[in-house]
């Protein structure tokens, strides 16, 4: 059973969905949500601070689908595709939380919650590098910083998905998941690399 705050971000989550950030209203996501105003400032002081509160949590959801699709057992390339997989899965099954988090959400709101962001995003990385680092370190993947590693990996794939979700193009980003592996094999996979290592332990 939800919880009068989980009520309160679904119901803001569908308004922005249909609204936009600018034209959502605080009364349009407590009708939604079948919320009183003062259950609604129980939790969140603004339509702003449940902007930020939803960004956080979706941000928080898809940073630990990419986390969880790769670990010790993955070689590169086979690492390189299960990342490509996770954010094409994630954005394909969860649309209207990949439009918030790629499409809506605003930097000048965003502001109250940067600190946070930083830290999730830190998170996000650590986790990649756990898997990444040993891999660098037998030279199966090719040097660069850990910020470039995932632009090379996420980037194209993303460039799909917006297109995708702001309805410019209707097909499936995932009939495109081969392409996106095999190119970001090439740009990040040394020549040669094993295709698992296998645990090391």
């Amino acid at each position: 059973m939800s919880t009068a705050r989980e009520d309160l971000l679904a119901a803001g989550l569908a308004v922005f969905d249909r609204d936009g950030f600018e034209g959502a209203t605080v009364a349009e996501i407590r009708s939604r949500a079948r919320a009183s105003n003062g259950s609604f400032f129980h939790f969140f002081t603004s339509k702003k601070a449940l902007a930020g509160t939803l960004f956080l949590e979706i941000l928080q959801a898809y940073h630990g689908a990419i986390i969880s699709s790769v670990d010790a057992s993955c070689g590169a390339g086979e690492g390189v595709a299960r990342l490509i997989h996770a954010h094409l899965d994630w954005v394909v099954s969860n649309r209207r939380e990949a439009r918030f988090l790629f499409e809506i959400s605003r930097s000048e709101w965003g502001e109250e919650v940067r600190g946070a962001q930083r830290s999730e995003n830190s998170r996000l990385t650590d986790g990649i590098e756990r898997w990444r680092a040993p891999l660098l370190a037998r030279g199966e993947l090719l040097p660069m910083s850990a910020v470039l590693f995932f632009s090379q990996i996420i980037g194209p794939a993303q460039i799909f998905c917006r297109a995708w979700l702001s309805g410019r193009h209707t097909g499936d980003p995932r009939e495109q998941v081969e392409t996106l592996i095999a190119c970001a094999v090439r740009a990040v996979v040394a020549p040669g690399a094993p295709e698992r290592t296998g645990e090391t332990s």
